[in-house]
């Protein structure tokens, strides 16, 4: 579905590669889309025993491409891919593997909450600035992050936009390891290999027993709700309207 996402099958592990390094990796829909494609897959294909996430550049990804947040704030119509890839990441009975260099914005951060074995390169950011957008975090991570790290980390991460460091990032809890950057893909390739020469129903078993599926999906149903309403707010737009101006956004008279 998008040039932009690089698909492949090595042994039993499905790399899914985000190969927009011109823009920081930021998602567009399409992106979503092939994104979303490529973990349908994993599921129903046999011979795919664990997936690896990854981003090309220097940076995992910029988050959403805020050029399609703009358009849906001035009210462009279309399927959202989005909603199929969270929806594909709270079923995924495959492990999932990530490998993060640079800023992993918004969503680059909250889909972590969903991989299984995260690694980190030593210059990696964790950066979830959605109020500063005037939205509200997804992929069900209003639930997940205070679970994994506590309230007060998390709403710090979320309302103030705080960026967490690879160190802290794993002594938090939100990462296993942090490795230099140019032994990153390599490290997480061989927890994914490793991954894929376990015993594919014990994973799969675990991880469920591990998650409350659908506590998750319903997070996110009640988070894309809200998401969708803020996208259309006058705060929004500004949010927007700043961001594409280069200049500071200013709330202070705009109703929320």
């Amino acid at each position: 579905m998008s040039e932009l996402v690089d698909v492949a099958l090595e042994g039993s592990v499905l790399s899914v590669t985000m190969a927009r390094p011109d823009k920081k990796n930021a998602i567009t829909n399409a992106m979503y889309g092939a994104m979303a494609d490529a973990l349908e897959r994993a599921e129903g294909d046999t011979a795919i025993r664990a997936v690896l996430i990854q981003g090309d550049g220097d940076s995992f990804t910029a988050g959403n491409d805020l050029a399609d947040f703009a358009a849906v704030s001035q009210g462009a119509r279309g399927e959202r891919h989005v909603t199929r890839f969270l929806k594909s990441l709270a079923v995924a009975s495959r492990p999932l593997v990530a490998a993060v260099q640079g800023n992993a914005v918004g969503i680059g951060t909250t889909m972590l909450l969903h991989c299984d074995l995260v690694y980190l390169a030593s210059n990696a950011r964790l950066i979830t600035p959605f109020v500063n957008l005037a939205l509200v975090p997804e992929a069900a991570s209003t639930w997940l992050m205070p679970q994994r790290i506590g309230h007060a980390r998390a709403y710090a991460m979320f309302a103030l936009g705080e960026p967490v460091e690879a160190e802290t990032a794993v002594s938090i809890g939100l990462a296993n390891a942090v490795v230099p950057p140019d032994a990153l893909r390599a490290r997480a390739r061989a927890a994914a290999e490793a991954l894929a020469k376990r015993p594919l129903g014990s994973l799969q078993h675990t991880k469920l027993l591990m998650r409350d599926t659908a506590r998750i999906s319903a997070q996110m149903a009640r988070e894309g709700e809200i998401f969708q309403e803020r996208l259309m707010s006058a705060e929004a737009r500004e949010a927007f309207a700043a961001f594409a101006e280069r200049r500071q956004p200013d709330f202070s008279k705009v109703a929320g």
